[in-house]
């Protein structure tokens, strides 16, 4: 059981990812995933990511994310927080 910690972490993507389907393709992503959560354009062109996982896989959820949108991503910066549990699922957030 100890290996089913849920963990939660808000991460900001910088770069090149608006107007380039980071949102939808994180989405999709996630279906593949079990994570929770949510990702979101924000009005400084930066997308923010809150997601909410088991730890090994929350981070082959991330990495899938780096693979496939590395090439727009600039920066990323991840802030580790207490899970809430309040998410039923993964959503694109306008």
């Amino acid at each position: 059981m100890g290996s089913t910690r849920q963990q939660r972490r808000e991460v900001y993507y910088s770069g090149h990812v608006q107007g380039v389907g980071f949102r939808y393709t994180t989405q999709q992503i996630a279906r593949g995933f079990d994570v929770t959560g949510f990702v979101q354009n924000l009005s400084d062109g930066r997308v923010q990511l809150v997601v909410e996982s088991e730890t090994a896989e929350m981070k082959r959820f991330l990495n899938e994310i780096a693979d496939r949108l590395g090439e727009y991503i600039n920066d990323v910066k991840v802030t580790e927080l207490a899970p809430s549990g309040e998410f039923t699922g993964f959503s694109i957030r306008h």
